[in-house]
């Protein structure tokens, strides 16, 4: 298979992800479909398929028990949250918790039930993939920036109209850098 040179690569070089810490994740849908609820009156409402996906973050921690579960909000194409990752991080039969293997599995559970749900339903929903091919991460440096990080992922309904993902949003062309800019040191 070749690979994609102009694919842009967002890991951190040489970095462990599977070492003790927390990491903020951002993951969205496939071609940025609002397939997960609405926002109205700046709260977060769950369809069915948000209320799937929430489930499966909820269940992580079950899967992997050196992790655990942070901030978390499901928006209408993607999602937000944080993972910890904890010192004893040794999981038993199947090695260490690595984020991408959290992630990767994470993806898996909730897509196979996004396709289950889709054909019990006979929706028609076109291209019947749910998440983007990859995801972005963050590693939280302090407690300062997981405090920051945490109130930007509660507070994300809210912004919804300014939020990049939000392709109905009038805000689109406006510079989103400084607002950004606060999340991370």
């Amino acid at each position: 298979m070749k690979e994609n040179s102009d694919r842009k690569k967002i890991r951190l070089s040489g970095f462990d992800y599977s070492q003790a810490g927390s990491y903020f994740i951002t993951i969205g849908t496939h071609n940025r479909k609002y397939i997960f609820g609405d926002i109205q009156n700046e709260n977060i409402k769950l369809n069915d398929i948000g209320r799937i996906i929430e489930e499966w973050w909820n269940k992580l921690p079950e899967k992997f028990l050196s992790i655990k579960n942070d901030e978390f909000t499901v928006m209408p194409n993607h999602i937000h949250g944080i993972i910890a990752i904890l010192d004893e991080n040794s999981e038993s039969n199947s090695g260490k918790a690595a984020l991408p293997r959290i992630l990767q599995w994470f993806k898996a559970m909730t897509g196979n039930e996004y396709s289950r749900y889709v054909r019990e339903k006979r929706l028609s929903v076109g291209e019947n993939r749910l998440w983007q091919r990859s995801y972005y991460d963050h590693v939280i440096r302090n407690e300062k920036e997981l405090g920051r990080i945490r109130e930007y992922i509660k507070n994300n309904p809210l912004k919804w109209h300014l939020d990049r993902e939000n392709l109905e949003s009038d805000k689109l062309n406006i510079d989103l850098d400084k607002y950004f800019a606060d999340i991370y040191e």
